[in-house]
């Protein structure tokens, strides 16, 4: 092959890698850009040890006549000469290196050629390159630049950058040139955009450094662009997965998970996206394993659109929809597997043609292309995503967007899961605990009431706050509010266990404070009894508050305790508010510390207030705070107990409890005297028949002849009962209420028990007989004694009581 007058042009880098290979250096050294390229240039020329060796790392220029190896071995003698670079003309990562002119030059090669050689290496750039005038008018561009923009030099020059590139950020990047002209300050961007109306949207990576003479003088800009939409994309795929991680799923709310996905990818990834899920799921049962086929009815949670750049959240969220067999949802979900259509797809077509208002819609918007993916975790088909892109995007979805789409969906079906279990087991836990309190509060004389209890926020689960109203003898009520330390189903089935030993020890009528110790005691037992061995158990460890409280309302005496529970608010008649001085106590479970009681009297009409600590605490506010929020709230009037109560809560609440809220009211009453009857009775057996003949003539007084005969059965054997085997002083008591009831009461605390007589014994038939005659009976102890008292059921017409046997405020 004839070399002779062939030119060879090497490029090096700072370290003396080549970095450009010319045709010239091939033809003349036998070895290929692709072979040359990354090589040390002085071992593959066979430079090392020779001078000019170090040609690459000089700043003159340097001529010598070198022994240079061919790509068979041979030895070539030739002229070298080692021109070195200025900085930013050629510049690799390491800096600026040496061009390498191989073979003979002609005198003078270094003035006349060098805008040559410039240009040659300037084509031989990987970045596309445009040299713009003063006006920023084009005056050159590499050939990269003329392959990416597809116009030539005649159709490129003399044209402006915004007349090459569509798109938003064409005019702020020509705005950004102009400003690398006037301030001499390089401009780096990343602008996104077309370079021709029908080519797609693509991402450049660019950067424009001002040109200028020796004297400074400023020439034009050259502009350097980088197609990276590959990059770009992968960033901002990233950044959407990573986006989605975090934000959806941050409640355990179905509705609200569904939402948080289609917020995250509108209008990031989609201009349209909806969330169905199956009907089953949301009615609480578990949705079948596997694929489904056929028709299928969804529920739609989410649904957002882009609609000329505005977010539209739809107000049919929350619709159920039938996606007939050979609908898209239903074809996805009978596969199981994401699917990828165009609008002029049969299948898409015919979706659409189905409804008016679908096919409306799709106009509105523009629909040309679609995704759906099903949502599955842990096996279980939970229902479809639909995502869409309209005119607000043209490009189609393609093989990436699906599998991206896939993964966004996946990391939701997990969020979707868990929010469907957790309301699932709460749905069942809230369920166990409105089992557990009361249903419907008993009407009592006594009082009128009023509660109301708000489960805590899903986060925290449900608590163990608890209120009852309890019918004690004698017309007297006991009024108890509680709360287990703790939340979930555990605390809930103790708050159970509590509330049913409250009632069992209320059955025998001790005093608030004896009350509180004995289930005291209890807590102490059942703790002891789930804690064996069991430290990780959460169930070990029972702790609890409480505030049982007696109202008489024949004498209106109160008596109260407490367990380390909130004081109590009273307000009186004349709208007078403040928190009742009862003694603290320790909480349940601790033992060791007596419980106090306090006795006072209350006027007719007068509130109590008994409540838990959730409707007071929060993060939000301190516990002062919190009190006197409830206590200015409790003075406004209402026009019912109800209406007080909803207004309590709404205002001592306002954002909704963070914790279980209980609120129980009572309005207390004071029974009319008239219908209160008591007699001293001496301790001789001559008093029975006086007594006896007294109660009949109030009971004829009262208007219940018909009750008179047992009436007086009852009296003859609690009395004779009372002087036989108790100690005086001894009274009888009756109080006409909703029912009768006969009170026996004298200074002995032996109780009696009733017992089935033999035969030939001659006493132990009287509690019998009273058992068999009276719906109620018991006994309770009192600090002078005790008291025996039954309950005798009256015909509607003769022991109804109206407002004129309550005395009220």
């Amino acid at each position: 092959m004839d070399t002779s007058g062939v030119l060879g042009l090497v490029v090096t880098d700072r370290r003396g890698l080549i970095t450009g290979w010319s045709p010239g250096a091939e033809r003349l050294l036998g070895h290929t850009a692709g072979e040359a390229v990354g090589q040390p240039a002085a071992e593959l020329l066979g430079l090392e040890g020779s001078e000019g060796s170090e040609g690459s790392e000089g700043s003159e220029e340097r001529h010598r006549a070198l022994p240079v190896r061919h790509k068979d071995g041979s030895l070539l003698t030739l002229p070298v000469s080692s021109y070195p670079l200025a900085d930013g003309v050629a510049e690799s990562e390491t800096g600026p290196g040496s061009i390498l002119v191989v073979g003979p030059q002609p005198t003078g090669f270094a003035l006349r050629e060098r805008e040559a050689l410039t240009t040659w290496i300037l084509e031989a750039s990987p970045m596309a390159l445009t040299v713009y005038d003063t006006d920023l008018r084009c005056v050159w561009q590499s050939d990269r630049m003329r392959r990416l923009s597809g116009l030539s030099d005649e159709e490129r020059r003399g044209r402006r950058v915004t007349d090459v590139l569509v798109g938003p950020d064409a005019a702020e990047w020509e705005e950004r040139i102009r400003r690398a002209l006037l301030t001499g300050e390089e401009q780096v961007a990343e602008i996104k955009g077309r370079v021709s109306a029908v080519s797609p949207s693509r991402v450049f990576g660019v950067s424009a450094t001002p040109l200028r003479d020796a004297r400074g003088q400023a020439l034009g800009v050259c502009t350097t662009v980088t197609d990276v939409t590959r990059a770009s994309r992968d960033r901002e795929r990233l950044a959407l997965l990573n986006d989605a991680s975090v934000r959806v799923g941050s409640t355990l709310d179905v509705t609200r998970t569904g939402q948080e996905l289609t917020e995250v990818v509108v209008p990031r990834f989609a201009d349209f996206a909806r969330v169905d899920l199956l009907e089953v799921l949301l009615r609480g049962d578990e949705p079948a394993p596997g694929p489904i086929a056929g028709a299928v009815r969804l529920r739609r949670i989410a649904e957002l659109n882009l609609f000329e750049g505005v977010l539209e959240a739809q107000t049919t969220a929350g619709d159920f929809d039938v996606y007939l067999a050979n609908s898209p949802a239903a074809l996805c979900l009978a596969s199981g597997r994401s699917t990828m259509y165009r609008t002029e797809d049969p299948v898409i077509q015919a979706w659409i043609a189905e409804s008016p208002a679908r096919r409306a819609n799709v106009a509105r918007l523009g629909g040309h292309s679609w995704l759906l993916v099903p949502v599955r975790a842990r096996g279980t088909t939970l229902g479809v995503v639909m995502f869409c892109r309209t005119l607000e995007t043209p490009e189609p979805f393609d093989p990436d967007d699906l599998a991206l789409a896939e993964d966004l969906v996946a990391r939701a079906a997990v969020c979707l899961d868990n929010a469907r279990r957790f309301t699932r087991e709460r749905t069942a836990a809230l369920a166990l605990q409105r089992s557990l309190l009361p249903q419907r509060l008993p009407h009592q004389s006594a009082v009128q009431v009023a509660s109301c209890y708000l489960p805590a926020s899903p986060s925290i689960g449900v608590g163990g706050d608890w209120y009852d109203v309890i019918r004690l003898s004698g017309e007297r009520v006991a009024l108890v509010v509680g709360d287990v330390v703790g939340h979930g189903i555990h605390a809930a089935a103790a708050m159970g266990r509590l509330r049913t030993a409250v009632r069992t020890l209320a059955d025998i009528d001790p005093t608030p404070d004896e009350l509180l110790t004995r289930l005291d005691d209890l807590v102490i037992q059942l703790s002891a009894e789930s804690g064996d061995d069991r430290d990780d158990d959460p169930a070990a460890d029972i702790g609890a508050t409480c505030l049982y409280a007696v109202y008489d309302p024949v004498s209106r005496r109160c008596s109260l305790a407490r367990a380390g529970h909130p004081a109590p608010v009273l307000v009186a008649p004349d709208g007078a508010a403040g928190f009742l001085d009862v003694p603290a106590g320790p909480p349940l479970g601790l033992g060791g510390v007596p419980f106090e009681s306090v006795e006072m009297t209350l006027p007719p009409g007068s509130l109590l207030a008994l409540y838990t600590d959730g409707l007071v605490e929060s993060r939000q506010r301190d516990l002062d705070a919190g009190l006197k929020v409830l206590l200015t709230a409790l003075t406004v009037p209402a026009d019912s107990l109800g209406d007080l109560c909803d207004h309590v809560v709404r205002t001592a609440l306002p954002d909704g409890p963070a914790d279980d809220a209980a609120l129980l009211l009572v309005r207390t009453r004071a029974l009319d005297r008239q219908r209160v009857a008591a007699w001293d009775v001496m301790a001789d057996a001559a008093a029975v028949s006086r007594v006896r003949s007294e109660s009949v003539r109030r009971m004829v007084s009262w208007g219940l002849e018909e009750a008179a005969f047992v009436t007086e059965l009852v009296v003859s054997e609690l009395v004779t009962n009372a002087i036989r085997y108790g100690e005086p002083p001894i009274q009888l008591r009756l109080i006409h209420d909703d029912v009768l009831t006969c009170e026996v009461s004298d200074a002995s605390s032996t109780a009696p028990h009733m017992r089935r007589a033999r035969v030939f014994d001659e006493g132990g038939r009287g509690l019998l007989l009273v058992a068999q005659l009276t719906q109620r009976w018991g006994t309770r102890q009192t600090s002078t004694g005790k008291t025996i008292w039954c309950e005798q059921s009256l015909p509607t017409e003769m022991g109804s009581v109206g407002p004129e046997s309550v005395e009220a405020a």
